[in-house]
């Protein structure tokens, strides 16, 4: 894994500044897909919290199953544990930004974030307010193909399951400005809407770093994928942008109010 401090020299890319305070968490992505839809925007923006602004490209929303692996997983100070800090992860996911902030700064909304560590789970829903689920999941690299399985087993919640296989299909680079894939994929924090003492429910923000993102072009086959439809979004019946990334390093900032 990358030197955190490494990682934070280079900001050029951000749009925004390094969050103030210290990062509190390292994570490492890897072998991740991200396979996206576009959804009208009437039909997402009834998805997502009041609290939050739907973000839209040339008019339309965008949904995204995004599945890969995570290791390193650690607290600043703590070094990664191998009972924790490994596991397959799968979120389904669309872009918004905060609706009451004087400067909105565009993010990530999850519907569903699945995850093979019941330990993880139960940290993720505590700490960062994330609707985190249990699953049973797999991913196997043959050297040439990734082959991902993804079967939600909490308690409780709709069921939703992936099965697919998907490889870079030519070489990395870094998305240019302006560009549908650099608006899917360059976002340097996540929103989410939590309740606080008396019932009412505020916005929060958490904000991440990294390098640019190493995309490639992508190909997949998907058996199946019910992940969308679990929260309520039908996706269409068309082929989905595929980018593939081999691996990110990434430092976690706490949540704040994004009021």
């Amino acid at each position: 894994m990358a030197v955190i401090s490494e990682i934070l020299r280079q900001v050029e890319h951000r749009p925004w500044p390094l969050p103030t305070g210290p990062w509190v968490m390292a994570q490492s992505w890897h072998d991740l897909l991200f396979a996206h839809w576009p959804v009208p925007a009437a039909t997402m923006r009834a998805l997502i919290p009041p609290q939050l602004e739907l973000d839209i490209f040339e008019g339309e929303a965008w949904v995204g199953v995004v599945p890969f692996r995570m290791s390193g997983v650690r607290p600043r100070l703590f070094p990664a544990v191998p009972w924790l800090s490994a596991f397959p992860e799968l979120n389904v996911r669309t872009y918004v930004k905060s609706r009451n902030a004087a400067q909105p700064k565009p993010g990530v909304f999850f519907f569903s974030l699945e995850a093979a560590n019941p330990i993880a789970v139960a940290l993720a829903r505590g700490l960062f307010k994330l609707p985190y689920f249990n699953a049973t999941m797999s991913l196997v690299d043959d050297g040439q193909i990734i082959h991902y399985k993804s079967h939600r087993t909490h308690r409780g919640a709709p069921p939703a399951e992936f099965v697919g296989q998907y490889a870079p299909t030519g070489e990395a680079y870094s998305a240019q400005p302006g560009t549908l894939e650099r608006w899917l994929t360059e976002r340097y924090s996540l929103y989410t809407v939590n309740a606080r003492r008396r019932g009412a429910e505020i916005a929060y923000i958490g904000e991440i770093h990294h390098h640019p993102w190493p995309l490639q072009p992508a190909e997949a086959e998907i058996q199946v994928n019910t992940m969308a439809a679990a929260s309520k979004i039908l996706l269409p019946d068309i082929p989905p942008l595929l980018h593939f990334a081999r691996r990110l390093d990434v430092a976690v900032w706490l949540l704040r109010s994004a009021e």
